[in-house]
């Protein structure tokens, strides 16, 4: 019975920082996400808008390079991404440089599209720690968030949320 507690009290507690994190987030109640027009690091000359997400569910993942948590979620991304399983994008903040936000996409080997965020982008999407994603559908309304480390089943399960 002592274990079935010490279970029940993890998860409430799990539960409750998740909840905490997260707590000043875009709310999910198929509210529009917040328009961008963003440079991509592959190419900066070119842009990518909010716009050219419309018709597929998206994940738009918000990293720091130097966030360590990044550095081991991103891959599970990553993964799910070159399976085809989500469409994704990753929109790097509060970096110095673009050589920075390049080094840590190479130094994971990173093919989904990067682009360079802005201040402006943390506010609108109301970022405030690394990493943060939202899940926007096909509508560009958002339907699912998370701040902080995401499984690979963490993110399969949220990117199916409808």
């Amino acid at each position: 019975m002592k274990s079935v507690l010490q279970y029940l009290l993890i998860i409430l507690v799990f539960i409750g920082l998740s909840w905490w994190q997260s707590k000043d987030m875009l709310t999910t109640n198929d509210s529009p996400a917040p328009y961008f027009n963003l440079s991509t690091l592959q190419n900066p000359a070119s842009r990518i808008t909010l716009k050219a997400l419309r018709g597929k569910q998206t994940v738009v993942y918000f990293f720091a390079p130097w966030c360590h948590i990044c550095r081991y979620s991103m891959p599970n991304l990553e993964k799910l991404y070159v399976q085809g399983e989500v469409n994704a994008i990753a929109i790097a903040l509060n970096y110095d440089s673009q050589e920075e936000v390049n080094a840590f996409a190479k130094s994971l080997s990173l093919t989904m599209p990067i682009l360079l965020g802005t201040e402006t982008t943390a506010d609108d999407y109301r970022v405030t720690a690394f990493p943060s994603y939202y899940v926007i559908n096909e509508r560009l309304k958002i339907t699912a968030k998370s701040v902080g480390y995401s499984s690979e089943v963490g993110l399969r399960i949220r990117s199916r949320v409808q």
